[in-house]
This record gives structure tokens, sequence and C-alpha cells, in this order.
């Protein structure tokens, strides 16, 4: 299958989008090997990761204001106003605005409103955070915006470690209440159909072989701006020179 060399039927393209995701899984990033360590808990790398992840949250919801209101189709356009009711209200979900289900998640932690509030982007965090908006905010961009959020952002809280959700294992080696965890419980139960929505929407949307390959693309380009997030997390706290030092060792000993 060529994409953007022909026009490849709806299907296709809903199935091609959708391995795209699937092989960009951010969970196999080494960051997560000492995040996820049951006999290592490491509360200031959780932390830190999470007021990175947090600078993401703050502006999911001006994401999906401009895909909804640039939303040509009437049809996904009313899906999209229900996905921006509950970012906003979290009234179908019977919780909170999501912001604050994740302010939740921070304040569960033991990081105050003060150090939440200065935390800054990495310039890796940034970046991603810059070419979401920039996609979303420009009509003619639409389609590229919406293959960045609606399928490889939402896409990413899909991903599970074996059979178990990445959030249940930082509950289990942090020792975090489930009601800690809504933000991440309920985006992974309401993302599974917000992944839909978007692949419906760009199936329909994407009518040329062009607008085709450029979606795929940003979804591929999203996946790779999130492993670069967590690129950035994974140098600040130096294992990426530590990795380095363990392999120059083993070279020796050998």
């Amino acid at each position: 299958m060529s994409v953007g060399a022909e026009l490849i039927h709806k299907k296709d393209f809903r199935e091609l989008m959708r391995e795209t995701l699937e092989n960009h899984l951010t969970l196999g990033h080494p960051l997560f090997k000492y995040l996820l360590d049951e006999n290592n808990p490491n509360p200031d790398l959780l932390k830190f990761t999470t007021l990175q992840g947090y600078q993401l949250t703050k502006h999911f919801l001006t994401y999906i204001e401009h895909l909804f209101f640039h939303c040509p189709l009437p049809k996904h356009k009313r899906a999209l106003l229900h996905n921006m009711y509950e970012e906003e209200t979290g009234r179908l979900s019977n919780t909170k605005n999501h912001v604050e289900l994740m302010q939740d998640f921070i304040k569960a932690l033991g990081i105050s409103d003060t150090e939440r509030d200065a935390a800054i982007a990495l310039p890796q965090t940034q970046a991603l955070i810059d070419y979401r908006l920039i996609a979303c905010k420009n009509p003619e961009l639409y389609h590229i915006g919406a293959a960045a959020v609606m399928v490889a952002s939402e896409g990413q809280n899909l991903e599970s470690v074996g059979d178990e959700a990445r959030h249940n294992i930082l509950g289990k080696v942090y020792d975090l209440k489930e009601a800690d965890l809504l933000f991440f419980s309920v985006h992974q139960e309401e993302d599974v159909g917000h992944v839909q929505q978007g692949l419906a929407l760009l199936a329909d949307l994407c009518d040329t072989p062009k607008k085709q390959q450029e979606a795929i693309e940003a979804i591929n380009t999203t996946c790779e701006l999130f492993y670069g997030m967590y690129q950035g997390v994974y140098e600040h706290f130096g294992y990426d020179k530590k990795n380095q030092q363990v392999k120059a060792e083993s070279l020796q000993e050998a």
C-alpha cells in the first residue's frame, strides 16, 4: 500500500493510520525502565515526568476547541463537541475538568500548587506542544492537527505493559490510590472512542493522496515528538550518560 501515490480506500486508510500509531509505542523508551521499576521506585523522576506531562494537559482543551471550531464536517463536529464538553466539565465520565484531574494526581505525588505552576516545559516537550498547536490553529492544516491530536495523542493513553495499563503499574510502584489515578483511567477508557472518532474523521476528510500522506506523516511525527519528550527527561536525569558508561564498561570487560 503506497500512501501518497493514489487515493487509498477509506477502510484501508483507517487501518494504515492505526498501524502507524501502533508502530510507535513510546513505552519502549528506556525512561520507563527507571520509572516503572517496582524494586527501585524513583519519586523524583515520577514528579518531574508528571510535571512535563502537565504542560501537555494544559493545552489539550485548546487543541480540541480549535478542531471543533474549524471542523468542516457536521457529524464529526458534533463528536468533537462531546469531546470538548468532557474535557471542560468531566460530566460524561462523572468526574471533573480534565486539567483538575491531572492536578489531583500531581497533588497526590506531594507536589505543591506553587511548584506545579512554576514548572516549565523542556525544549522537547515544548516542541510537541507547538507542533500540535500550529496545526490545530491553521484551518489549512486541519487534517494534520486532527491526526496529531485525535489519533497520535489520544492513542498514547491506550498503551499497556503486557495486559496491564501504565497507570496501574504506577499505582503499584508508588502506592497510589485508584482515586489518585482517575486522570489516566478516565482517558484510557474514553480515548478508545476518541481514537475511533479521529480515524473516522480523517477517513472522510482526507480526500486526496496528499492529505492522506500528510495525515500519516503527522501521526509519525507526533509519536516521535512524544518519544522526544521522554528522551528529554531521560537526558535531564543523566540516564543517557549512565547508559553509555555501562556500555563502555561492558566492552572493556569483554
